[in-house]
Formats: structure tokens, C-alpha cells, sequence
């Protein structure tokens, strides 16, 4: 592609769009599921067999919240994609694998675009429409 606005728009609008989607994943797991009691985040990550559930529960909550939010603002995009795919792989792994696909509220087909959008994001950048690029001007 050889238009700059055009790939930046586009890489904007892939940042927005897996932020909010992992701000929402994060939301849900702290607050809507709750991390503790019965149908917690907790208890669903012990019974899907993830090492120390209760601290990888409030963990992956707030790098869910905080690698969204940095996506969205394209602050640390790079750094923080990279992280999210890898959190969408032991997601993957987890909790979709074994349902294949349109498995209902568990297929692979969200973690899946969700590491495709954070590939992307890390091999081409955040674009020009982002924190980096600002803060670049500076160094």
C-alpha cells in the first residue's frame, strides 16, 4: 500500500477497535463476572486448569484494561500488542481451543482476529495518528 493516510487510517481504526474490545474482556472478567464466588473469573480460570488462578485473573484483567487503553491511545502500541497477543494465545489455548469454531460465547474465532490485529500492529507500528509518533518528535 503505498497511500501513508490511507495504511494510518487503517492502523488507527485496527488500534481503536482491539482496544475497546480488550478494555470490554478486561471489564468483564473484574467487574461484570467479579474476580471471587461462584461464576467468578477465578473460579472459571481454576476449573480451565490456568496456573494461580486468582493472581492470573486480576492480572490478565488489568493488562486486558491497560494494554487496551494504550492500544486506543497509541501509546507504547508495539509493546503493548505484542503482550495482548500473547495473552490472547493462552486464551486461546485455555479457554477456545477445544471448542473450534462458533462454539457459543467460546469459539476461536475472537482470540484469533484479536492476535491477528496485534500481529499486524506490531510489525507496521501504531501509525502516525498515535502517542508514539508525538512523543517521538521529542527524542
Amino acid at each position: 500500500m503505498n497511500n501513508p493516510a490511507l495504511r494510518d487510517a487503517a492502523l488507527l481504526l485496527l488500534r481503536v477497535v482491539a482496544g475497546v474490545i480488550f478494555i470490554a474482556h478486561g471489564w468483564h472478567k473484574a467487574f461484570v463476572l467479579g474476580m471471587d464466588g461462584p461464576g467468578g473469573t477465578t473460579e472459571l480460570y481454576a476449573a480451565a486448569g490456568v496456573p494461580a488462578p486468582a493472581i492470573m485473573a486480576w492480572f490478565t484483567a488489568a493488562a486486558e484494561m491497560l494494554g487496551g487503553a494504550l492500544l486506543v491511545l497509541g501509546l507504547l502500541a508495539t509493546a503493548s500488542a505484542a503482550v495482548l497477543a500473547l495473552f490472547s494465545l493462552v486464551t486461546l489455548y485455555f479457554f477456545h481451543w477445544g471448542h473450534g469454531f462458533y462454539a457459543e460465547g467460546s469459539g476461536i474465532e475472537m482470540p484469533l482476529i484479536l492476535i491477528a490485529a496485534c500481529v499486524v500492529i506490531v510489525v507496521f507500528g501504531s501509525g502516525r495518528a498515535s502517542l508514539d509518533r508525538v512523543f517521538s518528535r521529542f527524542s
